[in-house]
C-alpha cells in the first residue's frame, strides 16, 4: 500500500483534502518493526510523529525498582506518539512504547508537520482529542493502581477491552492488573456466579454489562 493510501486509512487524517494528503505523504515514511522492539523511551525527545498502521503496541513505565508498570495497549489506526500540547515543536515521551505484535508504523517529520499543518490550524482539533484520550488513560491508571480493588480492576478491563482480555494469558493479565493469579481466578468465578459473565472454553462473555460497569463506576 502506498504512503498516501496508508494515511487515508487512518481516521486522524480524514479531514485532509487531496493536496494536503500529498503534502503529508512527502514528509512521511512507513517502517516495520518486530515484536519487543522499543520505539521510544520515556523522557526522550522524538523527531517523528508516529501512528500505528498495523499490529499492537503497549505503553509502560519503569519504577524505581526496575519493575514494569503497564499503562495501556495501543491498537492499529492509532497515534503512538504522546501529545501533551499542540503549540510545541518538540515531542517528549511520557512513557516507553514497545511493539507487542509485528507492526507497521507511519513516521512523519514532526517539525515539517508542525509548520505545514498545526501552524496553519489544521488537525488541531484531532490533536486536542488525542490529548483528552491520553488524559483518560492516565485517569484509568490512577484508578487501577490506587483506587480500585481487585474486583473493580478485573471488571473494568473486561468491560473496556474484552478482546484483549480473552487474547492474553491469565498470568499476563495478573501482571498488568498487579494482582495474584489466584485472585484473578476467584474474581472471575465470582463474576460468573453472579451471572455477570460466562466463561466458555476459557473465553469471557459478558452477560450483564450494566452490572459489570456498576462494579467500578461507583468507585
Amino acid at each position: 500500500m502506498s504512503i498516501k493510501k496508508t494515511i487515508k486509512s487512518i481516521d486522524f487524517f480524514s479531514s485532509l483534502d487531496e493536496k494536503q494528503l500529498d503534502t503529508l505523504s512527502s514528509i512521511s515514511t512507513i517502517q516495520t518493526y518486530t515484536k519487543n522492539y522499543v520505539l521510544h523511551y520515556e523522557k526522550k525527545q522524538n523527531l517523528n510523529l508516529l501512528f500505528l498502521v498495523d499490529g499492537l503496541a503497549k505503553a509502560y513505565k519503569i519504577d524505581k525498582n526496575n519493575n514494569e508498570i503497564f499503562l495501556y495497549h495501543i491498537y492499529k489506526n492509532s497515534l503512538l506518539s504522546e501529545i501533551s500540547r499542540v503549540d510545541s515543536k518538540i515531542l517528549v515521551s511520557f512513557s516507553n512504547i514497545e511493539i507487542v505484535e509485528d507492526a507497521s508504523v507511519l513516521s512523519i517529520n514532526y517539525q515539517k508537520f508542525y509548520d505545514y499543518f498545526l501552524n496553519k490550524s489544521l488537525l488541531c482539533l484531532e490533536f486536542a482529542h488525542e490529548i483528552v484520550k491520553h488524559s483518560n488513560h492516565l485517569q484509568n491508571l490512577v484508578n487501577r493502581e490506587f483506587v480500585f480493588d481487585s474486583v473493580a480492576k478485573v471488571a473494568i478491563m473486561i468491560a473496556s477491552d474484552l478482546d484483549m482480555f480473552n487474547k492474553l494469558k491469565r498470568l499476563d493479565i495478573s501482571l498488568i492488573l498487579h494482582i495474584q493469579p489466584a485472585t484473578l481466578s476467584r474474581v472471575l468465578t465470582r463474576l460468573k456466579r453472579n451471572n455477570i459473565i460466562n466463561i466458555i472454553h476459557g473465553k469471557i462473555k459478558i452477560i450483564d454489562y450494566n452490572a459489570l460497569e456498576a462494579i467500578y463506576k461507583d468507585l
